[in-house]
């Protein structure tokens, strides 16, 4: 009988091990002095403060799961949050306002601007850190999120910052490198036209129709206060632990803007993760496979970005 007692211990030690960790969702809400943000809350089951990460998704109407109503439909945001919630680390996702059911907050995008997302951003961490079952915060901005992670977490209390797949080169930079790929002479004469004018401050609406969906004169004021940013100078400002994560088959964002923000703050960590696209996928450097993945969340993670992120977050020193 004791033999049999003394094997069922390491059973039964393993069996609590693989028990599933016990997650809670529920939707949150944040009042601006501009509207009403909605999010939702990932929460894993604790008797003790845990971390608390502020997911802030990319470009455009991108929403709280990082779907975008232009073909996006991969949930990466989402899956992150359930990834870090396995983790024993809560998450707080946010429909930016403009999108989905922030919607009504700024319904007219002429009145969206950096630095009103990083208003948000600051707010919504605000509203973390006085929540006492979260004992630090961490930023984790994806894409285009990542520059606006980097802007707020200075004024957000932050612990912590991480940067999926974002980029370290002025946007309208990226821009202008992109379109000269893709645009005849005739047509990338008028875009680099535009984005001249834009740099400067100014709108125009001398933009062709097939044009119209980048450079349309609502989205002006916004691609203007984008162009003013410069990411690498405001990563190289940070004062707090700071992680760069980026993928080698990404077709929007390069490994080379990676190791420019590693330069602007050799602090910084940095892993290039091997395979993984911008939706944070192990995909094939096949365009139809790259843009099979932006509207397939039946994909899963890559494992080496939940690993990265949840070592990173359960071992910095602040």
């Amino acid at each position: 009988m004791l033999r049999v007692v003394l094997l069922m211990i390491p059973l039964l030690a393993g069996l609590a091990q693989a028990a599933p960790t016990q997650i809670s969702q529920r939707p949150v809400s944040l009042q601006t002095s501009q509207g009403e943000l909605f999010g939702t809350l990932v929460t894993p089951k604790s008797s003790t403060a845990i971390p608390v990460a502020l997911l802030i998704a990319g470009s455009g109407p991108t929403d709280r799961n990082g779907n975008n109503p232009g073909g996006g439909n991969n949930d990466s945001l989402r899956k992150l949050a359930y990834a870090l919630a396995k983790h024993g680390i809560a998450s707080l996702r946010y429909d930016k306002r403009g999108v989905a059911k922030s919607q009504p907050a700024t319904p007219d995008e002429r009145n969206l601007s950096v630095e009103r997302y990083v208003e948000d951003a600051v707010d919504w961490s605000r509203q973390l850190k006085a929540d006492k079952r979260f004992n630090k915060l961490v930023l984790i901005g994806h894409s285009e999120g990542a520059l606006i992670a980097t802007l707020a977490a200075p004024h957000a209390g932050a612990d912590a910052l991480i940067s999926i797949a974002g980029s370290a080169r002025p946007i309208d930079q990226v821009l202008r490198e992109q379109l000269s790929r893709r645009l005849p002479p005739g047509k990338l004469a008028v875009s680099m036209r535009i984005l001249d004018t834009l740099k400067a401050g100014k709108t125009t609406d001398d933009v062709p129709d097939d044009m119209q969906v980048l450079f349309r004169p609502a989205v002006q004021p916004y691609l203007i206060s984008l162009f003013r940013q410069d990411p690498a100078r405001a990563f190289a400002e940070l004062k707090m632990p700071a992680l760069i994560l980026q993928g080698n088959h990404d077709i929007q964002v390069d490994v080379a803007d990676a190791l420019m923000l590693k330069e602007a703050n050799p602090q910084a960590q940095l892993a290039l993760i091997e395979g993984m696209n911008h939706v944070m996928r192990i995909v094939a450097l096949d365009l139809k496979a790259q843009l099979a993945s932006y509207n397939n969340p039946k994909l899963p993670l890559a494992r080496e970005l939940t690993q990265h992120i949840t070592d990173f977050i359960q071992n910095f020193r602040t």
